[in-house]
């Protein structure tokens, strides 16, 4: 009876104590990525802090960050422009007079995909005349043809840079911080 109820005891012992460590904290080995490289870069900021799901910087070196963050940037700007036209179309703003020879006003067009997509949507030549004229954008002002930029997304090319200079550098870090946001959002 003696031996039965100290077996128990060591038994209920030994599973308390099993159990005990199945909680304790294991130590964790510290490890650096690539990643730690870009965790202090502007746009990791709070709450996600660095966040790149897909892994498109594992193993990246500086240029391939700078090249994914223009990208990034120039998305953002043109996702901002397309929101703010639609705001505006559909507020019932168009530009004055004619969008052809036939004399189709502007506001003829209905708003967003259907303008391209619809029934009463401008005509092909129209929408191919748009697509060059975002291409020579493209091709002159959109991009850092001076090879002057300050950081990645700066297309400033030598211009504006006397309401860029107004601020100091805490400024506009926060300035570039907002446009990555914005974008982001």
């Amino acid at each position: 009876l003696i031996i039965t109820t100290i077996m128990k005891s060591a038994i209920i012992a030994s599973a308390l104590i099993a159990s005990a460590a199945a909680f304790a904290p294991v130590p964790v080995a510290k490890t650096t990525t690539s990643l730690n490289a870009f965790e202090s870069e502007l746009g990791a900021q709070p709450p996600l802090g660095f966040w790149d799901p897909l892994g498109m910087l594992d193993g990246a070196d500086q240029e391939r960050f700078d090249r994914l963050r223009y990208v990034e940037v120039k998305h953002g700007r043109i996702a901002q422009l397309a929101f703010l036209g639609q705001i505006v179309t559909r507020n019932g703003q168009h530009f004055d007079g004619a969008i052809d020879k036939a004399g189709d006003a502007y506001s003829s067009f209905p708003n967003g995909l259907a303008a391209i997509l619809g029934d009463n949507a401008i005509p092909k030549e129209g929408v191919q005349q748009i697509l060059i004229f975002i291409g020579i954008l493209e091709v002159t002002l959109m991009s850092d043809w001076t090879e002057s930029a300050e950081f990645p997304g700066d297309l400033r090319n030598g211009t504006f840079e006397g309401a860029w200079n107004k601020w100091n550098d805490k400024q506009k870090l926060q300035k570039r911080a907002v446009e990555l946001n914005n974008g982001r959002a």
